[in-house]
Protein backbone atom coordinates (compact mmCIF):
# COMPACT_ATOMS: atom_id res chain seq x y z
CA UNK A 1 0.00 0.00 0.00
CA UNK A 2 1.55 3.68 -1.30
CA UNK A 3 1.52 6.27 1.22
CA UNK A 4 0.49 9.48 1.12
CA UNK A 5 2.41 12.55 1.59
CA UNK A 6 0.91 14.10 4.69
CA UNK A 7 0.87 17.98 3.47
CA UNK A 8 -2.85 18.33 2.97
CA UNK A 9 -4.33 19.53 -0.07
CA UNK A 10 -2.50 20.88 -3.16
CA UNK A 11 -3.08 23.04 -5.60
CA UNK A 12 -0.96 22.65 -8.70
CA UNK A 13 -0.17 25.57 -10.86
CA UNK A 14 0.80 25.21 -14.53
CA UNK A 15 4.16 25.51 -14.21
CA UNK A 16 4.22 22.23 -13.03
CA UNK A 17 2.82 20.41 -16.16
CA UNK A 18 4.15 22.26 -18.45
CA UNK A 19 7.79 22.39 -17.47
CA UNK A 20 8.13 18.32 -18.45
CA UNK A 21 7.12 18.96 -22.04
CA UNK A 22 8.85 22.10 -23.22
CA UNK A 23 12.12 21.66 -21.05
CA UNK A 24 14.38 18.73 -21.62
CA UNK A 25 14.89 16.97 -18.09
CA UNK A 26 18.31 16.20 -18.30
CA UNK A 27 19.62 19.95 -18.71
CA UNK A 28 16.61 21.60 -16.65
CA UNK A 29 16.18 20.64 -12.95
CA UNK A 30 12.70 22.27 -12.27
CA UNK A 31 11.76 19.90 -15.05
CA UNK A 32 12.84 16.61 -13.93
CA UNK A 33 11.30 18.18 -10.12
CA UNK A 34 7.96 18.27 -12.01
CA UNK A 35 7.83 15.16 -13.97
CA UNK A 36 8.93 13.36 -10.21
CA UNK A 37 6.29 15.54 -8.53
CA UNK A 38 3.72 14.81 -11.32
CA UNK A 39 4.62 10.84 -11.45
CA UNK A 40 3.46 11.32 -6.83
CA UNK A 41 0.34 12.76 -7.90
CA UNK A 42 -0.51 9.90 -10.70
CA UNK A 43 0.41 7.14 -8.54
CA UNK A 44 -2.23 8.79 -5.94
CA UNK A 45 0.96 9.27 -3.25
CA UNK A 46 -0.23 13.76 -3.10
CA UNK A 47 -3.90 14.77 -2.87
CA UNK A 48 -3.99 17.66 -5.83
CA UNK A 49 -6.13 19.77 -7.63
CA UNK A 50 -5.55 22.15 -10.48
CA UNK A 51 -8.36 24.67 -11.97
CA UNK A 52 -10.09 24.16 -15.53
CA UNK A 53 -7.87 27.28 -16.62
CA UNK A 54 -4.95 24.73 -16.05
CA UNK A 55 -6.04 23.38 -19.90
CA UNK A 56 -6.07 26.22 -21.50
CA UNK A 57 -2.36 27.41 -20.62
CA UNK A 58 -0.87 24.00 -21.33
CA UNK A 59 -2.53 23.98 -24.73
CA UNK A 60 -1.64 27.50 -25.50
CA UNK A 61 1.92 27.38 -24.28
CA UNK A 62 2.36 24.05 -26.36
CA UNK A 63 0.60 25.42 -29.53
CA UNK A 64 3.11 28.32 -29.47
CA UNK A 65 6.09 26.34 -28.58
CA UNK A 66 5.90 22.89 -29.97
CA UNK A 67 2.73 22.90 -32.60
CA UNK A 68 -0.86 22.05 -33.14
CA UNK A 69 -0.79 18.46 -32.91
CA UNK A 70 1.36 17.84 -29.55
CA UNK A 71 -1.03 21.11 -27.92
CA UNK A 72 -4.02 18.66 -28.65
CA UNK A 73 -2.13 15.23 -27.63
CA UNK A 74 -1.05 16.99 -24.32
CA UNK A 75 -4.44 18.80 -23.70
CA UNK A 76 -6.32 15.40 -24.08
CA UNK A 77 -3.31 13.73 -21.85
CA UNK A 78 -3.74 16.12 -19.23
CA UNK A 79 -7.84 15.55 -19.05
CA UNK A 80 -6.98 12.10 -18.09
CA UNK A 81 -4.18 12.45 -15.74
CA UNK A 82 -4.86 9.88 -13.17
CA UNK A 83 -5.78 11.20 -9.56
CA UNK A 84 -5.87 14.42 -10.63
CA UNK A 85 -9.18 16.78 -9.93
CA UNK A 86 -10.10 19.50 -11.87
CA UNK A 87 -11.97 22.14 -10.61
CA UNK A 88 -14.20 24.47 -11.90
CA UNK A 89 -14.71 28.59 -12.24
CA UNK A 90 -17.50 29.96 -11.23
CA UNK A 91 -18.45 33.61 -11.35
CA UNK A 92 -17.75 34.20 -7.79
CA UNK A 93 -14.32 32.61 -8.37
CA UNK A 94 -13.46 35.63 -11.13
CA UNK A 95 -14.92 37.90 -8.52
CA UNK A 96 -12.26 36.48 -6.40
CA UNK A 97 -9.44 36.73 -9.12
CA UNK A 98 -10.12 40.30 -9.75
CA UNK A 99 -9.88 41.18 -5.79
CA UNK A 100 -6.82 39.31 -5.88
CA UNK A 101 -5.69 41.05 -8.92
CA UNK A 102 -6.31 44.25 -7.76
CA UNK A 103 -4.69 43.53 -4.10
CA UNK A 104 -1.50 41.79 -4.82
CA UNK A 105 -1.06 42.81 -8.78
CA UNK A 106 -1.50 39.23 -9.82
CA UNK A 107 -1.63 38.23 -13.59
CA UNK A 108 -5.08 37.77 -14.64
CA UNK A 109 -4.41 33.58 -14.82
CA UNK A 110 -2.61 33.70 -11.87
CA UNK A 111 -5.29 35.19 -10.14
CA UNK A 112 -7.74 32.80 -11.23
CA UNK A 113 -5.75 30.21 -10.03
CA UNK A 114 -5.28 31.78 -6.46
CA UNK A 115 -9.00 32.42 -5.90
CA UNK A 116 -9.93 29.02 -7.17
CA UNK A 117 -7.44 27.32 -4.54
CA UNK A 118 -8.73 29.84 -1.84
CA UNK A 119 -12.82 29.29 -3.15
CA UNK A 120 -11.52 25.70 -2.05
CA UNK A 121 -9.91 25.75 0.61
CA UNK A 122 -6.78 24.69 -0.23
CA UNK A 123 -3.86 26.79 1.19
CA UNK A 124 -0.73 25.19 -0.56
CA UNK A 125 -0.11 25.97 -4.29
CA UNK A 126 2.75 24.23 -6.01
CA UNK A 127 4.70 26.04 -8.47
CA UNK A 128 7.78 28.23 -9.68
CA UNK A 129 6.02 30.93 -9.90
CA UNK A 130 7.13 33.26 -7.21
CA UNK A 131 4.13 35.71 -7.75
CA UNK A 132 2.20 33.73 -5.73
CA UNK A 133 4.42 34.50 -2.41
CA UNK A 134 2.57 37.57 -2.01
CA UNK A 135 -0.87 35.96 -1.15
CA UNK A 136 -1.22 35.73 2.36
CA UNK A 137 -3.90 33.62 2.07
CA UNK A 138 -1.24 31.17 0.01
CA UNK A 139 1.92 29.59 1.12
CA UNK A 140 3.92 28.28 -2.39
CA UNK A 141 5.94 25.24 -2.87
CA UNK A 142 8.02 23.93 -5.32
CA UNK A 143 7.90 20.20 -6.24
Amino acid sequence: MKRRLKRGLLYIDSNIFIYPIIYNETTILESKNCKNFLLKIASGEVEAYTSLITWDEITWIVRRILGVEASVNQGRKFLKFPNLKILGIRKTTILKAQEIMEKYKLKSRDAIHAATAIENKITTIVSYDRDFESIGELRRIEP
